[in-house]
């Protein structure tokens, strides 16, 4: 229980924090590089099983090897060695595939010792530190990291960098139907544009809507707050009209005050009000006259 804590606490203090205090490694493409360990063949290197992401933009990777191909490689990949000389890479999986692109044959790593699981937290905690994930990606980053390692939403909030209402808030997309996360997914829809959505039985219909109208997330907030509106039962509307004006026909002829009211499943009351006794006797009288017919 007392390493569960301590790793917690940990995770708030940054990525280097799990990675050991001699090493500051946040996966960035730009910056002051952190000194490299060694420099090992691409062929030596294969992706790690654990890479939580399983989408890389083509584009970017193209906009990456470029980087590359003038600039080098600025920071080393972290990776840790497997067997007689070959690696798996724990995070830097884009440095990999953007390196394959500009054609290089070598690239510098730093080699750390981790089992499995700390090899998956590493990993999924380089990748919310990205800024080109899609809010579904991220927030199950974040799920996994809740329900594997027992992080708290604040400490996800410090390592990340972002508030805890943003934490808080990526997790509840989560909630949405599995389609809807799909447009998330692939861009139809943003973040912003869906969580109006989270909670409404109709979500994936007024979602399909939104991208068809290409309404911007001001708009899905107002469309989803009418969706929420109880809306207006015509007929009822109607019923409700026609006995009002049965009560002032009855009260107009009997000099009686009449009040009727409708309940959902067709009956309902009927209330004759008298103010004094000589009304109560006379509501008397016409309820005799009416029984003696």
């Amino acid at each position: 229980m007392l390493e569960d804590s301590h790793k917690r606490k940990s995770l708030g203090r940054g990525l280097g924090a799990l990675l050991g205090d001699d090493i500051d490694f946040l996966g960035k493409e730009s910056g002051v590089s952190n000194s490299a360990d060694r420099t090992v063949k691409l062929s030596s290197l294969s992706p790690s099983p654990f890479q939580p992401r399983l989408d890389f933009d083509e584009e970017a990777l193209k906009s990456l090897a470029q980087s590359i191909s003038e600039k080098g490689i600025l920071q080393p990949l972290l990776v840790r060695e497997i067997k007689n000389g070959t690696y798996e890479i724990i995070a830097g999986e884009r440095r990999f595939r953007a390196a394959k692109m500009a054609g290089l044959k070598e690239v510098p790593v730093i080699v750390k010792n981790m089992d499995d699981k700390e090899t998956l937290e590493v990993a999924l905690v380089e990748n919310l530190l990205r800024e080109n994930l899609s809010a579904i990606e991220e927030a199950e980053g974040l799920q996994r990291l809740i329900n594997e390692f027992s992080h708290t939403q604040e400490a996800l909030a410090q390592v990340t960098g972002k508030s805890r209402s943003h934490i808080a808030n990526t997790l509840r997309l989560l909630s949405l139907p599995l389609s809807v996360q799909q447009m998330v997914r692939e861009g139809v829809l943003s973040a912003g544009q869906v969580r109006p959505l989270i909670g409404l039985d109709n979500a994936e219909e007024l979602a399909r809507k939104i991208a068809e109208k290409g309404l911007n997330a001001r708009q899905a907030e107002e469309l989803a707050a009418k969706a929420k509106k109880p809306q207006v039962n015509k007929k009822a509307k109607i019923k409700d009209e026609d006995l009002e004006e049965i009560s002032s026909f009855l009260t107009k002829n009997t000099g009686i005050k009449v009040k009727i009211s409708a309940n959902a499943k067709g009956g309902g009351k009927l209330v004759l009000e008298y103010n004094n006794p000589a009304e109560l006797d006379k509501i008397v009288d016409i309820l005799q006259q009416k029984s003696t017919l």
